[in-house]
């Protein structure tokens, strides 16, 4: 069996442990997201830097194409009359540093110098070309030593005619391959083989350092492109997420908060309750009550089993209060009254039979108790007599006795159970005008032993013939118990003496004079008296 405080602390503890591992799951999740957003914008961010140099550097060439391709008609053409075309051509230019005709692989004349005579081989170990060339290399003219980016544009097939632009890319180097900390701590041109670096000039290599990720990305339109190094984004990303511990905690913290409350239904014992009585978990049991004189059963209590399949047996007395607790009390008297009249023909067909089902005293408020009865009592025009039994332990001031009048008024006796327990004033008596009065098993007990007891045993007896109120004893489990009781002037015997709780379909098994199974449905059945 369960304890109340064992069950409501199982109950609690697994809400905190349900809202505790919710929280932590939101913590990493909420991390992960975070981490997994900051990576990819870092992806986004060095990605964009490498498109956007791109497509700065393929506007500069662009006009190249077009430029070439005017001028290289000027091949042949004496200087003096190409000299002043070229010039104003390089002049559109701010990047353009000089455009060269070249006639036989020789250059013969220059936008900057004029009219020349060098072989072009000299200037650059490449050129004369076929087909139309961009190079890196560094200038032996004007700036010697600096570097430049180098296009050439052919006038035929034959290699030996063509145009020569040099275009300044010191200077935008400076404007677009300026690293962006902390994405791009790094960034590096790569045309036909050579590499330039912004602040690092013309490198035959491109070295990454330890720890550091390189990504290139190429030019659909030119033959170059862009090499950027730094930290992966992973990397940065992580670096980052300690930043993002904050949220995710307010945010997880709030998860927590919103699962406790999401789980004070399902995660509670009334939720068990609802369960259980949604999933027929509960059994009704019934105890006779026997005529002193003759030994006759005259009647039965009702009684509430609950074989929870994820708990076990739980008591009466650990469900019970709870229910109350929880105000889930009536739909278990529901429950009890719908499955007595689905008996009704286990029990003898008589109005001298009576059928006893314990109440709770909020039952009465409103009269919802009364409402129950014509729901699920009065259809089935039962020959039996119902008794309401209330324990004194419930708060029974407070019962509205105008149900009570409108209970007795239907027909319903009403039952004080567990008499001589409770603290009230027995002024209630007259106020709520029993029919019967339940003596507890407690002073049961202590005839023959306990003077004090007996002595209040005598004094409800006496007090109930006084009052005109029919007494039943509880918990008889020896026949001098019952002698006594029998001699005192108790009509109506309860106890293990005659007979345990029972199943009611073993019940007219009993009354036919054989014992009930000891087992009900392969188990075995707690012995303790439920209510």
């Amino acid at each position: 069996m369960q304890t109340a405080q064992r069950i409501v602390k199982r109950y609690l503890r697994r809400r905190l442990i349900v809202c505790a591992a919710m929280a932590v799951l939101v913590l990493f999740l909420t991390l992960i997201v975070r981490y997994v957003a900051e990576r990819n914008l870092n992806e986004q961010r060095m990605l964009a830097f490498s498109t956007r140099t791109i497509a700065t550097l393929e506007s500069v060439l662009a006009p190249l194409d077009d430029i070439g391709a005017d001028v290289v008609q000027l091949v042949g053409t004496p200087c003096e009359t190409a000299q002043l075309s070229i010039r104003e051509h390089a002049a559109r230019m701010q990047t353009l540093r000089s455009i060269a005709l070249i006639k036989d692989g020789v250059l013969y004349c220059s936008s900057i110098f004029g009219p020349r005579n060098v072989p072009v081989s000299q200037l650059q170990s490449r050129l004369p070309a076929s087909s139309p060339l961009l190079l890196l290399s560094t200038d032996s003219s004007l700036l010697k030593g600096s570097p430049v980016l180098v296009s050439w544009h052919p006038l035929d097939n034959s290699g030996r005619d063509g145009v020569m632009e040099v275009v300044n890319i010191e200077m935008l180097t400076g404007l677009m391959f300026e690293p962006e900390r902390p994405w791009v701590t790094r960034a590096v041109l790569n045309v036909a083989g050579s590499h330039l670096e912004h602040g690092k000039g013309l490198l035959t290599h491109v070295s990454v350092e330890r720890g550091l990720v390189s990504r290139q990305i190429a030019s659909e339109k030119f033959p170059f492109s862009v090499t950027t190094i730094g930290p992966s984004a992973g990397d940065l990303a992580l670096k980052n997420l300690p930043a993002q511990l904050p949220l995710a905690l307010i945010l997880s913290m709030l998860i927590g908060y919103i699962t406790w409350l999401a789980t004070a239904n399902r995660m509670s014992f009334s939720w068990e309750i609802n369960l259980g009585l949604a999933s027929r978990e509960f059994e009704v049991f019934c105890q006779p009550l026997l005529n002193a004189r003759n030994l006759q059963c005259t009647g039965v209590e009702l009684l509430l089993r609950w074989n929870n399949p994820r708990q076990g047996w739980i008591s009466p007395e650990v469900f019970i209060p709870l229910a109350e607790q929880q105000n889930l009390i009536a739909p278990l008297t529901r429950f009890v009254l719908d499955e007595t009249v689905r008996h009704l023909d286990m029990f003898p067909q008589s109005r001298d039979f009576h059928i006893g089902i314990n109440v709770a005293a909020s039952h009465f408020h409103n009269g919802e108790i009364i409402d129950d009865l014509k729901r699920h009592w009065f259809p089935s025009q039962a020959i039996q007599q119902l008794v309401l039994e209330l324990t004194e332990r419930d708060a029974l001031p407070d019962v509205d006795y105008r149900v009570v009048r409108d209970l007795h008024g239907l027909g319903i006796a009403l039952a004080i159970d567990d008499f001589g327990t409770g603290q009230s004033s027995l002024t209630y008596l007259e106020t709520l005008n029993p029919d019967v009065l339940k003596i507890d098993k407690s002073f049961t007990a202590a005839i023959g032993t306990d003077a004090v007891n007996s002595t209040v045993t005598d004094i409800i007896i006496s007090l109930a013939q006084r009052l005109g109120i029919s007494l039943v004893a509880e918990g008889v489990e020896t026949p001098q118990q019952a002698e006594y009781l029998r001699n005192h002037g108790v009509n109506v015997l309860q106890g293990y003496l005659y007979a345990r709780p029972m199943p009611l379909k073993a019940f007219p098994l009993w009354l036919e004079g054989r014992d009930p199974p000891p087992h009900h449905n392969g188990q075995a059945v707690p012995a303790l008296p439920l209510r």
